[in-house]
């Protein structure tokens, strides 16, 4: 996995530039930390290297492809196959058990749906210490095991480039702990590319680098 950023813009209004003219670049099995003050860009960056959203200027290029030659559909499915994203919320689907909760980025793949995903599924649960509540829904689940599901759920597809934002916002310290060190092992375990964002220096200093944005601008520190 190549990851590499030139340039990007990006504003909400003629006067509001959120980011201006980013470079970044990452490698294969890389632990990136993106911090910064509320409001400063953080989530549209990694918007952006997530393909949720397109920059207005710049190029965004992903093991030699420029991003922004793909139409919505094909760029449905490289992030699919390509990008896990942990948000701070969990966004668990409150119907589902956890089980299927994970199962449910391979849905829009056939390719997907077999033996072998099925296995991968437990294996990721097995990993979360979750095998004892795999059948139970979210409803039944603590912070920190629903947040632990949808790692599980990210990786489920294999991608090389793993984002996370502020995935320890919502929990308490004990488990924030828990899974940045869960998410620490399973960057070196699985070689993939890990960008967290987060507000807790706590978190940024156990990552490989540490990028602040400031005034639009992405500074290594």
């Amino acid at each position: 996995m190549h990851l590499k950023l030139e340039k990007i813009s990006k504003s909400y209004s003629s006067d509001r530039v959120i980011l201006d003219q980013i470079d970044l670049e990452v490698q294969a099995g890389e632990r990136i930390a993106i911090v910064g003050p509320s409001g400063s860009g953080k989530t549209t960056l990694l918007n952006l290297i997530g393909t949720l959203d397109r920059p207005d200027s710049g190029n965004l290029i992903f093991d030699g492809q420029e991003l922004a030659t793909l139409n919505d559909n094909q760029l449905a499915q490289f992030r699919n196959r390509k990008i896990g994203f942990v948000f701070q919320m969990h966004h668990l689907l409150s119907q589902l058990s956890l089980f299927e909760n994970v199962l449910l980025p391979t849905l829009t793949d056939k390719s997907l749906q077999g033996k072998e995903t099925l296995e991968r599924a437990q294996k990721l649960i097995d990993r979360m210490g979750l095998a004892e509540v795999s059948h139970q829904k979210p409803s039944e689940l603590s912070g920190g095991e629903c947040q632990r599901t949808a790692v599980a759920r990210a990786l489920i597809n294999r991608p090389t480039l793993l984002l996370a934002d502020e995935p320890t916002g919502a929990l308490d310290q004990k488990s924030a702990f828990n899974l940045t060190d869960l998410l620490i092992e399973l960057n070196q375990e699985e070689g993939v590319a890990l960008i967290v964002v987060t507000h807790s220096m706590d978190v940024a200093r156990k990552m490989n680098r540490i990028y602040k944005i400031e005034n639009g601008k992405l500074m290594e520190s």
